[in-house]
């Protein structure tokens, strides 16, 4: 089946288990914008809230589930273990070092891992962050970091950068990552553990930081158990409905089960796990988070999809204010 290249990132989705610290931190300390306060459309009792940049551009995405009762996470492999965030240049790295220690966020100094400038840091709940430079970064176009943020422009996040998946069977991940999905891999760099291979590099369409997903290979930790501060998905981008429906075909030729078409609203999708339990989702580039609110109001009241909103008052009751 004949496809288009996967165009880079669409957004990855977190677990958090306290939806009003997890604005605070990613708006008010990170500068994100919050640009949809909406619900977990197969369980409508709790948030899921996105934020991007200015105009909630996919590829800028980083989203969270809230699930209340979730223990914390106990880090291993066949997991997406590291998320990271694209900044302009190294000047705006050294600004978020000084940031970071004025705010007591857990975070290690400067450091180059794969040619980039980048600061290592988590959030309250342990995710597992990085700040990646842009200084020499060509590829996918990052996005508009968020004007009216408390962080300067200049300085803001873009977007997403690389994404690290840490498995106990490298290459069933790699050969998904070529054969399937049809990412080059373009390198490796070292890994910062003692005794473990080299950390793969992959990349897809335009490339660059916007499309690179990491490889780690593990032997040394067991599997992990996801709670809060564990990744739970990452979304790659097609460009239309009838591009996902073509990937849909490519997905179930190569005899892997998976959710079929999904529609988010926002964007439609397909879901499917690797053989290391990794789950992609194949996400559109469009409608867009402005489908429902206007772009300079995204993120302010609660958003509900069409099927949800007959069930609006008692969604809202169950919800706990997040301000």
């Amino acid at each position: 089946m004949e496809v288009k290249a996967i165009k880079g990132h669409h957004h990855v989705s977190a677990i958090t288990a306290n939806a009003r610290k997890n604005l605070d931190f990613y708006t008010k300390a990170l500068g994100m914008r919050l640009v949809k306060k909406t619900v977990n459309q197969d369980d409508p009792s709790v948030y899921h809230l996105f934020y991007a940049d200015e105009m909630g551009n996919p590829g800028t995405d980083f989203t969270f589930f809230e699930i209340p009762p979730a223990a914390r996470t106990h880090f291993g492999t066949n997991s997406i273990s590291l998320t990271s965030l694209r900044v302009k240049n190294d000047k705006a790295l050294a600004y978020w070092e000084d940031r970071f220690t004025q705010l007591g966020v857990e975070h290690e100094g400067i450091s180059v891992r794969t040619g980039r400038s980048t600061i290592s840091f988590r959030d309250p709940e342990g995710q597992r962050l990085m700040l990646v430079s842009d200084e020499d970064n060509a590829g996918v176009p990052g996005g508009i970091p968020w004007r009216k943020g408390p962080v300067p422009a200049d300085f803001g996040i873009m977007g997403l950068g690389p994404v690290q998946l840490t498995v106990s069977r490298g290459e069933r991940t790699a050969r998904v990552l070529t054969d399937i999905l049809g990412y080059k891999e373009t390198r490796a760099f070292p890994s910062p553990v003692d005794g473990q291979n080299d950390i793969r590099v992959f990349e897809t369409g335009e490339g660059g930081t916007g499309s690179e997903i990491f490889l780690e290979e593990r032997k040394d930790i067991p599997g992990e158990r996801p709670g809060r501060g564990s990744v739970h998905h990452i979304a790659l981008r097609v460009e239309d409905e009838s591009d996902l429906r073509r990937w849909i075909d490519r997905i179930n030729e190569s005899g892997y089960v998976n959710s079929g078409f999904v529609d988010r609203y926002y964007f439609r999708s397909l879901y499917f796990r690797d053989p290391n339990g990794i789950l992609f989702e194949l996400a559109t580039e469009g409608p867009g988070f402005a489908l429902d609110e206007g772009l300079d109001s995204l993120g302010e009241s609660l958003a509900l999809p069409p099927h949800l909103e007959s069930r609006r008052v008692e969604i809202e009751k169950s919800l706990k204010p997040l301000t």
